[in-house]
């Protein structure tokens, strides 16, 4: 674990975002607030901020989530210790991960962002090598209750693509170069590290918390 003065760009990533919008009704700006929101989890009073820097095709990246997401959300986010947010860096090594992002982020403009990002993980063995993914991702936006025709246009916009590239532009210059990389308050971890070194660095930051407000 890396100490890290993150506090301006976490400023600029997390600014507060509208509320969620009705889908048929947004306007680009709209549309990537409600994007931004969506990827969001956890009480807005929580004094420590996690940030995951992710690649929906990252091998390591799904292990991480599959061995050590949900006891994260279980013990910190629902019991409103942190609040969390995830951002995206497609890594150019894999063909299918920026195509995943704008539909998760697509899903997330319209609430789904966690419920896509589950079954992107879950079955990325299944997708990953696809000539392109597009179809594969019309299953998963039926199975959540999204519009297969709708997210594919949300995907081919200008907005959806741009919010993504600046995710990972920011993120570079944050220090973050592999994934899945993380923030946890003023600390960097690199890599699927288990729960004991999140339980660490957690703790850590909120016993910290006080201090800063």
């Amino acid at each position: 674990m890396t100490r890290f003065n993150h506090a301006a760009v976490a400023a600029a990533l997390l600014a507060a975002a509208p509320a969620l919008l009705p889908a048929r009704a947004q306007a680009p700006d709209a549309l990537v607030a409600a994007a931004d929101q969506g990827r969001i989890l956890g009480s807005a009073k929580a004094p420590v901020w996690l940030l995951i820097v992710s690649d929906f095709q990252c091998p390591f990246c799904r292990q991480w989530h599959h061995d050590t997401w949900s006891a994260v959300r279980q013990e910190y986010v629902d019991t409103g210790k942190i609040r969390v947010a995830y951002l995206n860096l497609p890594l150019s090594i894999h063909q299918n991960a920026r195509p995943a992002a704008l539909f998760a982020m697509c899903a997330s403009s319209r609430g789904k962002f966690w419920q896509v990002a589950d079954r992107l993980f879950d079955a990325q063995d299944k997708w990953e090598n696809l000539k392109t993914p597009a179809a594969y991702f019309d299953g998963i936006a039926r199975a959540v209750g999204l519009d297969p025709t709708e997210m594919r246009a949300c995907v081919a916009s200008k907005p959806v693509q741009s919010l993504v590239d600046a995710d990972g532009q920011r993120m570079a210059r944050a220090g973050a170069t592999a994934t899945p990389t993380f923030f946890v308050g003023q600390t960097m971890i690199e890599g699927a590290q288990p729960i004991a070194a999140f339980r660490q660095a957690i703790d850590a930051e909120l016993r910290r918390a006080p201090q800063r407000h």
